[in-house]
């Protein structure tokens, strides 16, 4: 975990004050419970955005479902929260499915109750590999398919590449752990070390990151080359992870 990682005081009373009657009903099979992703960044803002909260129980047999339900807190009014709960099991049997997300809970998590759990969480590495080719591939498939159907509407493509640079941002963090670099605390830091290693254009891996800094396209030339362009580094990227042999 990054020790750097903090939520704010009006985060962690919001996660606290709705974790406090499902800690409750849970007792002794609450294994821990952590605050993840974006709610730990120090812009994050609990007026308008949710937070994510991961609860772990040592088990959670489905006739208890209905009671837990009752016990969660309704959505109502200040800081919202989006709570995921799953069970120790689910965790270590789900490790070589989600690397990239388990990855992600590793080191971008702020336990606020129970065992440190994800502290030490091992993620196999040659699943993880694997995720991020699939993830690629997959993603640089739908953005060319988008691409084609969208060339005389820029602003769809403004769109489709803004939307999709959030998931892009937790690859390029999953592909620099894997290398075992550090992972810079900014997205511009996270693409420059990327493009230094593999010799890629720094400006147009940006791409997606800078479309969605702006809120309407910057006209039709211009959207239509910083897609192309990206897609042409998502290409090479894909072609390195490809080749990468992961012990």
């Amino acid at each position: 975990m990054d020790l750097a990682l903090a939520p704010s005081e009006a985060v962690l009373v919001a996660a606290r004050q709705w974790l406090a009657p499902v800690q409750q009903f849970l007792g002794a099979d609450l294994v821990t419970a952590c605050i993840t992703g974006g709610a730990l960044q120090s812009d994050f803002d609990p007026k308008h955005r949710r937070i994510n909260l991961l609860v772990v129980a040592r088990d959670l047999p489905i006739a208890r479902l209905d009671a837990l339900a009752a016990a969660m807190p309704r959505p109502g009014k200040g800081a919202g929260v989006d709570p995921m709960v799953l069970t120790q099991t689910q965790v270590q049997r789900s490790l070589d499915v989600f690397p990239i997300e388990w990855l992600d809970v590793r080191e971008r998590h702020f336990t606020i109750a129970g065992e440190p759990l994800f502290d030490t969480l091992e993620v196999p590495q040659r699943k993880l590999r694997l995720q991020i080719e699939q993830e690629l591939r997959g993603k640089h498939l739908r953005l060319m398919q988008a691409y084609l159907a969208g060339t005389d509407r820029p602003a769809d493509l403004h769109a489709t590449l803004a939307a999709a640079a959030s998931g892009f941002h937790t690859i390029f963090r999953a592909l620099l752990r894997l290398q075992g670099e550090p992972v810079p605390g900014t997205h511009d830091g996270i693409v420059n070390r990327l493009a230094q290693l593999h010799g890629l254009d720094t400006n147009a891996l940006a791409g997606a990151r800078r479309m969605r800094t702006v809120s309407r396209a910057p006209g039709a030339d211009e959207t239509r080359a910083t897609f192309r362009a990206f897609l042409a580094q998502i290409e090479r990227l894909t072609h390195v992870v490809d080749g990468f042999q992961v012990p």
